[in-house]
């Protein structure tokens, strides 16, 4: 597997919130830690990104111990550091404390220079009956591309 076609993502957050705004971000990793993202063994369910004194955070995002890993090995859900600029840093910030708002991870991947990246959206929560509609239109939508097959 080519380390350039890893592209994890968060089905349930597009399930569970209305993306407003996308941000991308690199990630301040161990050694082990990107080798096992470039392996594949990463997962973003569960995780959420916060603000604290001017850094944005991801926090219990799960990457596998790497399996050739010694002592240096890392921790699978540690808190690990996104990186951005001043200007987005203090727009999610100003975004994310407004009442209803959160900042969830929406992607991972790895750029062309190797390295990992993280796409992060301000997010709203839906109300069930958003997720019945977003249910609906991607059936609705499948039944659509399945009528021009034939």
């Amino acid at each position: 597997m080519n380390f350039k076609d890893i592209n994890i993502k968060n089905k349930r957050a597009t399930y569970d919130f209305a993306i407003s705004e996308t941000f991308t971000a690199g990630i301040v990793l161990t050694g082990t830690e990107i080798k096992s993202i470039r392996m594949g063994k990463a997962s973003l369910v569960d995780t959420f990104c916060y603000v604290d004194r001017g850094e944005v955070w991801l926090k219990n995002m799960y990457i596998a111990e790497y399996s050739y890993g010694t002592y240096n090995n890392h921790a699978a859900r540690r808190d690990r550091k996104l990186l951005l600029t001043r200007k987005e840093i203090s727009r999610l910030e100003k975004n994310g404390k407004e009442s209803g708002y959160t900042i969830v991870p929406l992607r991972l991947f790895i750029n062309d220079r190797g390295l990992a990246k993280v796409v992060i959206g301000l997010a709203r929560g839906k109300k069930e009956y958003d997720k019945r509609q977003s249910i609906r239109e991607r059936e609705d939508k499948r039944d659509m591309a399945r009528m021009f097959e034939k």
